[in-house]
């Protein structure tokens, strides 16, 4: 199999100087690029496979596609062993790791077109099934079409899987095959394959909660420098007070990815739900008393691997941190996160006027003494939101935004989900939207995605299953004072 991937290589790279020789050629006496006719529709793997010649545009000649699908199809060769499947599989993948983009892009496509389920076998086994609904034979019947639905995709993926880096390499090339499937629909099946096998292979099963501290590997910290996707780390100073003794992070590993965190949040041990992010992120300030601490605040939750997404263990690693911090801390009553609203200041620049609308005379009169423009129009208001951090206890531009902010997250929603992306993951968990926070993130981020407003999701784990079936109903758990303002 090393032959056959120094064979690609070496063919792959005797292409590259003949599509270097040819532009050459066709350079005029000026040495600008002669025009070239519009070019024609990609082809299939079908169809360049039988082909002789390679098209203007393809990377891969129909030669070398013709061996590269052949060493994928001895990866999963009935007669190789799991592990002889897996060398070979390796080999491919150190090819990979050398190939160009538009190369690996070839690759994909063979892996979505070459290996698709058999639609004859499938059909068949499917007619069997509806036949036999009802009868002794549904079983067999139901099994035959499990197996029928079963790609040579899965299994060839499941070979790439067997080598040590092998989890590694498939989440990396997810990760990179994402953004593409727009424009090229025909990746989608692998995709699909990709985020099933996923599913599966990091249920929360097989994945293992683990405390870091400052006294982790040092390589493992600065890991969380990296992927802290909520609050950036701005030193280390900044993260061992995150890591403090009133600090607690936790993350879920997987056996095969044994130094990469997938997911990790980080906990205050607090005496009430934090309004604010700046006490939290203090450096300077002291450690409090963890022993008389009753709330757990959450307050940034960070996913580490983009080939992960659509992978759910959010809410699995919420649970299993409240559990284990309720052994620790039996004083603990509340948990709750500290949240970023990061579409609310996008969402209220398309739908502040709608808002205006919804206001009656006396409000909308004194809005508009309040930002100098009567009647006040969406853009009057927007201008003076920006000054949010200004704007006093009474400001009638202040009470809007804490009113257009209880309705983003309380009432709007998008397929029956809330539109906005973290509250659509707390409210997914079993969440309630709780309390908004003015000026809870003054900083220059939390300005420009939500006027500094931040909000507390409470987890209230005897009422998690009650929250779920609401949000199925299409309501979102919301408390009476946010209920009040999506009302006012």
């Amino acid at each position: 199999m090393n032959a056959a991937s120094t064979w690609i290589s070496r063919n792959v790279d005797r292409l590259r100087s003949a599509d270097s020789k040819a532009a050459s050629k066709n350079k005029d006496k000026d040495g600008a690029s002669a025009a070239s006719p519009k070019p024609a529709a990609e082809r299939s793997t079908h169809e360049r496979l039988q082909a002789t010649l390679r098209r203007s545009g393809e990377v891969l000649s129909p030669r070398v596609l013709r061996r590269l699908l052949t060493d994928l199809q001895e990866v999963v060769a009935p007669r190789v062993s799991e592990i002889e499947g897996g060398r070979r599989a390796q080999a491919i993948a150190a090819w990979y790791a050398e190939a160009t983009p538009e190369e690996r892009r070839d690759l994909w496509l063979l892996m979505c077109e070459q290996f698709a389920p058999d639609a004859t076998r499938f059909k068949s086994a499917q007619q069997r099934y509806e036949a036999a609904a009802g009868t002794d034979d549904a079983p067999q019947a139901e099994a035959h079409l499990r197996r029928a639905m079963v790609s040579p995709r899965t299994r060839l993926l499941q070979r790439f899987a067997v080598f040590p880096e092998g989890m590694r390499f498939l989440v990396d090339l997810r990760a990179e095959l994402l953004p593409l499937l727009k424009s090229d629909k025909r990746l989608l099946p692998l995709d699909a394959e990709l985020e099933q096998l996923f599913s599966t292979w990091f249920d929360v099963a097989f994945l293992e909660l683990r405390r870091l501290s400052w006294d982790s590997p040092a390589s493992l910290i600065e890991k969380l420098i990296k992927y802290e996707a909520v609050h950036d780390i701005r030193s280390w100073a900044d993260l061992k007070n995150r890591l403090d003794s009133d600090r607690r992070c936790y993350g879920f590993f997987h056996p095969r990815l044994p130094n990469e965190p997938l997911i990790f949040v980080e906990v205050a041990l607090v005496n009430e739900i934090s309004s604010s992010i700046t006490p939290l992120l203090d450096e300077a300030a002291e450690a409090a008393d963890i022993q008389r601490a009753t709330t757990a605040i959450f307050y940034s939750i960070s996913s580490t691997q983009t080939g992960l997404r659509g992978v759910s263990f959010g809410d699995s690693l919420i649970k299993h941190v409240a559990e284990t911090l309720t052994q620790d801390f039996p004083r603990l009553r509340t948990f709750a996160t500290l949240s970023p609203i990061p579409g609310f200041r996008s969402w209220l620049s398309k739908n502040c006027a709608a808002q205006l609308e919804q206001l009656d005379e006396k409000r909308l009169a004194e809005l508009g003494r309040a930002v100098g423009f009567e009647p006040p129009q969406a853009a009057h208001v927007l201008a003076a939101a920006d000054k949010a951090l200004e704007l006093p206890p009474k400001s009638p531009v202040r009470q809007l935004l804490m009113q257009c902010a209880a309705r983003y997250l309380g009432r709007e929603l998008h397929d029956g989900k809330p539109v906005d992306p973290v509250a659509r993951f707390h409210l997914g968990n079993g969440a309630r939207v709780e309390r908004l926070n003015w000026a809870g993130d003054p900083s220059a981020k939390g300005l420009k995605q939500s006027f500094g407003l931040m909000v507390n999701y409470l987890y209230d784990l005897k009422r998690i299953d009650k929250h779920h079936g609401l949000l199925a109903q299409g309501r979102v758990p919301v408390s009476g004072d946010i209920d009040s303002l999506c009302r006012d």
